[in-house]
């Protein structure tokens, strides 16, 4: 099968004035225009027939015609009527691609419950299929994208997106780094991220004012199953840097307000050695499932 036109600005221009339509920065609209990083981006999701591709942000279609080369089935959500269209019609000859013209978002807690049943159907109806989100994310959406989908039922095996360097350097923060935060220890308490390349700007149009990165995360399903409440830990790491700058006690104080005496939040950080001037940014990722599990602990001793 032939690929879709390559997605240079000669052909973006021309295809977006043929509608009549400039590029919506609302929506995060920078297409990426260099063919050898669309591919490494597939590449580097070592993509297989076993494999259900999930891209959100279609654009034109360029890098979903690349994907569904690879994969076994692509799944692609893009919520601008016409790139959507666009896309169909440039891609209509390739059967294993499902386009979803949605929000990939219900809020920004919550992902579409419309694309999650799509990506469970045709998950049951490949049995042992892997998913995988292989994507140019939009900018404005990065971030609950990947956060949210690691907190549902359809957990992706890897994520391989195009993203701000300034999220992908979050995202892989160590500790008492200025970058190392709630989002640091949220992905790699379950997950394994490696920034992959660094983009100059010059790779996309329009150009965005800063720089992207392609980042691989591996899921890692044994260091989830040793985390006994999920979604409790998820808010206590929200919590636990709500307040970045202030120190421990005092943050876990305000987080456990109507739930827990101050003796008692004493108690759990003494049983750790954490002293009056822990911050939360000093401590490492396995210290803070350690720490949740405490107060997991306490707060379940005293509901009994």
């Amino acid at each position: 099968m032939n690929r879709p036109p390559r997605q240079t600005i000669s052909y973006l221009t021309r295809q977006f004035r043929e509608v009549g339509l400039d590029p919506d920065h609302r929506l995060g609209q920078n297409f990426l225009i260099d063919l050898n990083l669309l591919e490494l981006i597939a590449r580097s999701a070592q993509l297989s027939e076993n494999d259900l591709a999930l891209e959100v942000g279609t654009g034109t279609g360029s890098l979903t015609g690349i994907l569904a080369e690879s994969a076994g089935e692509v799944v692609t959500v893009e919520l601008d009527q016409h790139l959507h269209q666009l896309a169909q019609e440039t891609l209509e000859s390739r059967e294993n691609i499902h386009f979803l013209r949605m929000d990939i978002l219900k809020n920004k807690n919550r992902l579409n419950p419309e694309v999650i049943s799509v990506l469970q159907d045709r998950l049951a109806a490949r049995p042992g299929c892997r998913l995988k989100l292989t994507a140019n994310l939009p900018y404005n959406v990065a971030t609950p994208i990947i956060s949210n989908l690691l907190l549902c039922e359809t957990i992706p095996d890897t994520m391989t997106v195009t993203i701000q360097k300034e999220l992908a350097d979050r995202i892989c923060a160590r500790p008492s780094t200025k970058d190392y935060g709630a989002l640091s220890v949220w992905i790699q308490s379950i997950c394994s991220p490696e920034i992959v390349r660094v983009l100059s700007n010059k790779v996309f149009w329009p150009r965005p004012k800063v720089q992207s990165a392609i980042l691989h995360i591996e899921h890692q399903p044994q260091r989830r199953a040793e985390i006994p409440d999920i979604k409790f830990f998820h808010q206590f790491v929200r919590s636990l840097f709500f307040h970045r700058r202030k120190f421990l006690r005092s943050v876990m104080i305000s987080a456990f307000k109507d739930q827990l005496e101050k003796p008692e939040v004493d108690e759990v950080l003494q049983s750790l050695k954490l002293g009056p001037d822990a911050r939360a940014e000093q401590l490492e990722v396995e210290f803070v499932k350690e720490l949740c599990e405490r107060f997991r602990t306490k707060l379940h001793s005293k509901s009994n």
